[in-house]
């Protein structure tokens, strides 16, 4: 066995592939090799650290120093000056030479680098994702052999679930356990279970790095779900665009299989499970989980009218179970820990960890997993480094697309289901959108009314005609031509349409065009011409 002095991890994800990471892997490969130093150093292709808007990024290990906007012509130097020399690169590190507002230390105490009680994450960045072996070291895989091991039940595993108070990540935060109660008493000796990688809001993306930087873990989930409500197929739903994520996912199936992990009889057990890549085609309505379902099955995806719901009709007509990414990457650790150690972090009513994607006017963007309850000041401001250039905080659009503009008020709401429900917010899908004091809101829920207009499938009328009259009246602002009048007429017609679109994309724009209008309303005629003023402005000209 080598014992190496040193790692080089290189994370590896779409925003590094285009800043040029395989030129840079490459010559780091090839100097070290002519250094004859291939013995002493290993170079790990890893998923993301989640900082964005850094290019490409080298962690040397035992140093734990990070290098960022790394370019080919850089490499030399690095090996030269630090592996050879021990001597730190300032011109690239993330140091007081390279960031003279934080320094070096700080920003290990403020930023995406500080310390987080990473669950879901705790392989991302860490494992090398194309060996089965190495993420099998790292605990991979324990929780389905800890079931195998001491022939736990599906009942018991729901019932662990249920105890530990995991609430889906996708958006609603329903109970999971109970969720998965539902398909497993539904009859039939047929059951399906779906993984929900349909992320197609702005400003999302976790599930994404998530398969990008632990797939195994998803694989293991899918296993261990599918045993516990009595499935033996799955499917893992990706949007066709997230082809990284594809190419990992479907190597970390290929090696289970051949691993003995999924197919039948896994690990001589009685557990079989087979799994199978779906790929989207871009519609956001896919998203929800009967328009998944029927894109699925090669139709096209508009959402079907529930009841009955998926977990006693689903797929081809069988109980089938939809979860997302983040929620299903939860359960290997639940299964391995127990439901008390879960149920230690986070909130009482919502346990666990949460994965956020912190976008925007601040310091450091990217991905972080804090656990539930954490206010949204402390997220914006000892992970994502404060409002860049030490402007003032204005907003924060909290839920993605579908949800809501926080004002600086709400700055110390506690993100979790509940504490959100208490100010009409939701938690939606983790994207927090931070907005300066120069950001105009009118502009912001215009992007929006202008994204959910585009992406209505049309089944509903309410959804197809209000979402395109929402659009027109935003726009008849930006022309300098809309009445105050509109602004309660716009809440009302969402408010109509929260109560007879058919799925969540209808129903949900109500908390962004309500939010906006209640804390922003100023901003609208103040922002915006009235009718009145351009009319008399074309009198004068």
């Amino acid at each position: 066995m080598n014992l190496f002095r040193m790692h080089i991890l290189i994370p590896v994800d779409d925003e590094a592939i285009l800043a040029g990471v395989f030129d840079v892997k490459r010559e780091l490969e090839s100097e070290i090799r002519r250094r004859g130093m291939d013995s002493e150093i290993k170079i790990l292709e890893t998923g993301t650290v989640g900082a964005t808007g850094k290019g490409v990024v080298l962690i040397v290990y035992p140093d734990n120093i990070y290098y960022y906007n790394v370019r080919r012509e850089d490499v030399a130097l690095i090996i030269e000056e630090h592996v050879v020399k021990g001597r730190l690169v300032k011109s690239i590190a993330h140091e007081a030479g390279n960031d003279l507002k934080h320094g070096h230390k700080a920003f290990h105490q403020v930023g995406l680098t500080r310390k987080q009680p990473r669950v879901i994450l705790d392989k991302c960045c860490m494992v090398d994702t194309y060996n089965i072996e190495e993420v099998i070291s790292y605990g991979g895989y324990q929780a389905l052999e800890k079931i195998i091991s001491e022939k736990i039940t599906p009942a018991q595993i729901i019932d662990t679930v249920k105890q530990s108070g995991l609430r889906g990540r996708g958006g609603a935060g329903f109970p999971t356990g109970l969720k998965w109660s539902f398909t497993a008493q539904a009859p039939g000796e047929v059951k399906y279970v779906i993984c929900n990688a349909d992320e197609g809001e702005p400003g999302t993306f976790k599930d994404r790095l998530i398969l990008e930087g632990d797939p195994h873990k998803l694989v293991e989930a899918m296993i261990i779900t599918g045993y516990a409500v009595g499935a033996r197929k799955g499917y893992i739903y990706i949007r066709g665009e997230y082809e990284l994520s594809i190419e990992r996912t479907q190597r970390a199936i290929d090696d289970a299989m051949a691993q003995g992990l999924l197919g039948d009889r896994i690990l001589g057990s009685d557990i079989s499970f087979h799994l199978e890549i779906k790929k989207g085609a871009g519609a956001y309505v896919c998203g929800e989980e009967t328009a998944l379902i029927e894109s699925l099955e090669g139709d096209r995806g508009n959402p079907r009218v529930k009841p009955p719901y998926p977990a006693s009709k689903g797929l081809w007509q069988k109980p089938t179970l939809v979860n997302n990414v983040e929620t299903l990457a939860n359960v290997p650790h639940i299964i391995s820990n127990g439901a008390e150690w879960y149920r230690k972090m986070g909130t009482e009513k919502c346990p666990g960890t949460k994965v956020f994607t912190i976008l925007g006017h601040v310091e450091y963007p990217g991905l972080i997993e804090v656990e539930m309850g954490t206010p949204l000041r402390e997220i914006i401001y000892n992970y994502g480094g404060g409002v860049k250039d030490g402007k003032r905080f204005k907003a924060a659009l909290v839920g993605g697309a579908a949800g809501v503009f926080l004002p600086d008020r709400l700055l110390d709401v506690r993100m979790d289901f509940e504490s959100l429900k208490e100010d009409a917010a939701v938690l939606g899908s983790g994207a927090i959108l931070v907005m300066n004091e120069d950001a105009s809101i009118p502009e912001m829920l215009h992007s929006v009314l202008e994204f959910f207009a585009h992406e209505s499938c049309g089944q509903c009328s309410p959804c197809r005609i209000g979402t395109k009259q929402l659009l027109n009246m935003i726009e008849d602002f930006r022309a300098g031509e809309g009445a105050e009048s509109q602004l309660d007429a716009m809440i009302r017609m969402s408010e109509t349409m929260y109560q007879t679109s058919l799925c969540p994309l209808g129903q949900s724009l109500i908390m962004p065009v309500k939010s906006a209008l209640e804390n922003f309303r100023e901003e609208f005629p103040a922002k915006y011409k009235t009718k009145a003023e351009s009319a008399i402005d074309r009198r004068k000209k």
